[in-house]
């Protein structure tokens, strides 16, 4: 049995975060070990002459970090052995199920024909810098003056210098977060947002707070707040549809977000890989506070999934931490995709199949508002999927599950659920992945699932 009791004389403002902080820090070091029961709040709040409000916050931001686990009626206890979090996605397409889980761009035949066709053009004209090379610099200061014409057609001015070539867009955001976010540091994000943000959290060492959002997107106030109360040094934004609730941020809320990160002086990540997809679109955030926010996109959910080569724009003052952190994690992008990338943004192919995507996409959409007439849910013309809220007294798992035992695979809203607010549950619809036949077909499945007894649903289960 453990004697380690948290040290009074070391508790910094915010409190509940110097709290917790020690907590972590004497469970990775060993002091606590897996299975320890924690005292309960009042009576450490008394130790500590903190208020219980305060170590109540402290024991939730353990929840949140998956340091702890809290047992209605037992009490709180040290959680070292942590499971993986499951995607929101279906792993693998087994048999004949329908798969509306994965975000996906639509294709067909045409798309990997044009891959090939690339793929012959790039063993004809291939660089020798490409292919021999280890030295970034060497292979990529063409590519970063193509990118900058990209980034135009995203609604940003950006320097060739200020440009990392990236691996897709995964790459580029935990390079800016590695960049912005060291570890014990927090990072303010929307309340439903990207579902990798709590797992890379948690490898990383940084802290992620979600904020409350409304159908326009992160609220300022309430990020505005949060600086007040805790030590945040970044917010990570998407707010251009690829978010899972499909809100489309306007201009003078993207400029609010700016204003109050200029305010207290943080960095701005703004996740925007679907780039030009969206038509008529604001300014990225990017474009009200460039000289805080590294911008991130890609190609994979707007040309082909296999161009899996993304651009990371950073301003001034993260130039060398970027470069560096993207060195000791990736070394460099693929140079044979950043080719390909580089050739179609060229001749125009890029942005030949973003028209192509982009009419496809609202076929699809048109597709989802005749099977789904009458249900309320939320997307945008231009989106790759939609975001439907369930009735209150339904249960998301349950609803999730009949889905799929009827041969329709959905990502059940918790996988993208950053804040431990009250929660409503909802599912995520890609458009995308399947075929028009199978999404009229899946879709109607949902349809039939959204209208039935609920209770019959859960005895079927």
């Amino acid at each position: 049995m453990t004697l380690w009791h948290p040290d009074p004389a070391l508790i910094r403002r915010p409190a509940y975060q110097s709290l917790a902080d020690q907590f972590a820090r004497a469970i990775h070091d060993g002091r606590l070990a897996n299975g320890t029961r924690l005292p309960t709040h009042r009576r450490l709040a008394d130790d500590l002459k903190l208020s219980v409000q305060t170590v109540s916050r402290a024991y939730e931001e353990l929840i949140r970090r998956g340091l702890i686990s809290g047992e209605i009626g037992r009490g709180s206890f040290v959680q070292t052995q942590r499971r993986e979090p499951e995607p929101p996605y279906l792993p693998e397409r087994l048999g004949e199920v329908i798969d509306l889980s994965i975000l996906k761009p639509v294709c067909e035949p045409m798309h990997l024909e044009r891959m090939k066709q690339a793929l012959g053009w790039l063993a004809e004209n291939l660089p020798s810098s490409s292919a021999l090379s280890f030295r970034p610099n060497m292979v990529f200061p063409r590519h970063r003056a193509v990118a900058v014409e990209w980034l135009k057609l995203c609604g940003l001015d950006a320097s060739a210098q200020n440009i990392s070539l990236t691996n897709g867009a995964t790459a580029g955001m935990t390079v800016a977060l590695m960049s912005v976010a060291p570890p014990g540091s927090t990072v303010a994000t929307e309340a439903i947002g990207h579902h990798t943000l709590v797992p890379l959290a948690r490898y990383l060492g940084f802290n992620l707070q979600g904020l409350p959002i409304d159908g326009n997107g992160l609220i300022p106030e309430a990020l505005d707040e949060a600086c007040r109360l805790s030590d945040i040094r970044a917010v990570f934004v998407q707010p251009s549809v690829i978010n899972p609730t499909a809100t489309l941020m306007d201009a003078e809320r993207r400029e609010q977000i700016a204003a109050v990160a200029r305010k207290h002086d943080i960095a701005i990540i703004e996740n925007d890989v679907l780039g030009p997809l969206v038509e008529d679109r604001p300014p990225p955030v990017a474009a009200f506070a460039p000289e805080r926010t590294l911008y991130v996109t890609s190609f994979t959910k707007i040309t082909v999934p296999g161009l899996r080569i993304g651009y990371l724009a950073a301003p001034d003052r993260y130039v060398a931490a970027v470069a560096n952190r993207h060195l000791v994690s990736n070394w460099m992008a693929t140079p044979l995709v950043a080719e390909i990338a580089t050739k179609w943004v060229t001749d125009g192919t890029a942005m030949e199949l973003v028209r192509w995507q982009r009419a496809a996409l609202r076929r699809r959409q048109d597709i989802a508002g005749e099977v789904l007439a009458g249900v309320d849910y939320r997307a945008r013309r231009d989106g790759l999927h939609i975001w439907l809220q369930l009735p209150a007294d339904r249960s998301e798992e349950s609803f999730v599950a009949q889905a799929r035992l009827q041969g329709v695979a959905i990502a059940p809203g918790t996988s993208f659920r950053i804040s431990d607010t009250p929660w409503h549950p909802a599912v995520r619809i890609s458009l995308g992945s399947t075929t028009e036949g199978e999404l009229r077909a899946g879709l109607g499945v949902v349809t039939k699932l959204l209208l039935g007894d609920p209770e019959h649903l859960l005895l079927a289960i």
